[in-house]
């Protein structure tokens, strides 16, 4: 029972530790306290602290380890080379998870562990250390404007965009494409940058690619980036996406269609060029969306793809809708 109450007294969380400490030290704000800090209060608030602090510490020597093995030259014997490329992909993985904590990818990037990856991991001759070191630069980038500029200084971004381009391993594709979505979105120097290096080529060969996982995120990408960036449509227009899109539609059915479709939609409003080049005959494009909406109504799962190909035929080929929709149903 004395150890209830004083776990209740006593929090054993971190958010806790500091919520005390607030409380503790909170005169000027709300109602005073009943009593004085005591001194066992106080010695257990500065012991719990430590070790919160400790714990912290703990993780950044976690890294310097793992950055060592990572340093650490490797072996040339046939034996053991599977086991030191095991170890090194473990060690990229608990960096991933380390990295989740936005402390912890900053203080990765301080140690080095980044620009490592960038010299060294992204060239590796084993696709499984190149992808690993992808998805420990996507997850230390995310959501860090610290880290995407350091990455975008050492010249991630175009070794990130040659991966997806064209590594044999659909996986380190797919895991490079990742990493340059946490450099591009919501980061206007990455953005400069991906058009500076010819990105939208990039997503448009991914889209074209036989790798469903590719296309699908290459697609998704293109789709947030026109959505954010509306000022980009006639660049990429001008590329001949419309068509390109278009090509990618009459591929067999796949999730990356709804991206594809909302992308379209996007490059036809207020983009005199993208609406134009929709609404040529060559392209088809009008009895395609009659045909994919015909497939598509009454199947709950394809609502949002049904509701980006309805709105791509009414903005583009405005009283064909109305003629045939109730037929449709």
């Amino acid at each position: 029972m004395a150890e209830d109450r004083q776990n209740r007294r006593y929090p054993q969380n971190l958010q806790g530790v500091l919520q005390l400490a607030l409380d503790a030290g909170s005169g000027a704000e709300g109602p005073a306290p009943v009593e004085p800090i005591s001194v066992e209060r106080s010695v257990w608030l500065r012991e719990a602290l430590a070790e919160a602090c400790k714990g912290q510490m703990d993780e950044v020597e976690q890294m310097k380890q793992c950055l060592a093995i990572l340093h650490k030259e490797e072996v040339n014997c046939v034996g053991d080379r599977d086991e030191d490329e095991d170890e090194r992909e473990s060690v990229f993985e608990l960096l991933s998870d380390l990295c989740e904590n936005l402390d912890n990818a900053r203080d990765l990037m301080v140690l080095g562990g980044l620009d490592l990856c960038v010299s060294r991991y992204l060239s590796h001759v084993q696709s499984r250390l190149r992808w690993s070191s992808a998805q420990l630069i996507a997850s230390c980038a995310q959501n860090m404007p610290q880290v995407q500029d350091h990455l975008l200084k050492i010249n991630a971004l175009p070794k990130l965009l040659q991966l997806t381009d064209s590594d044999p391993h659909p996986t380190v594709r797919v895991k490079a494409l990742y990493a340059v979505s946490c450099l591009v979105r919501e980061q206007e120097a990455g953005l400069a940058a991906f058009l500076f290096h010819d990105g939208f080529s990039v997503m448009m060969r991914g889209m074209q690619s036989e790798h469903e996982k590719l296309q699908t995120k290459s697609a998704f990408l293109l789709l947030n980036l026109l959505t954010s960036h509306p000022e980009q449509k006639n660049t990429v227009v001008s590329m001949g996406m419309v068509q390109q899109l278009v090509s990618v539609l009459r591929m067999p059915h796949s999730l990356v269609h709804e991206h594809v479709l909302g992308a379209l939609c996007c490059l036809v409003e207020d983009c005199e060029k993208g609406l134009k080049d929709c609404r040529d005959p060559s392209l088809g494009l009008e009895e395609l969306l009659r045909l994919r909406a015909r497939e598509l109504r009454g199947k709950e799962e394809s609502q949002e793809e049904l509701d980006f190909c309805d709105r791509l035929r009414m903005a583009c080929f405005h009283g064909c809708q109305s003629d045939d929709h109730g037929m449709d149903r």
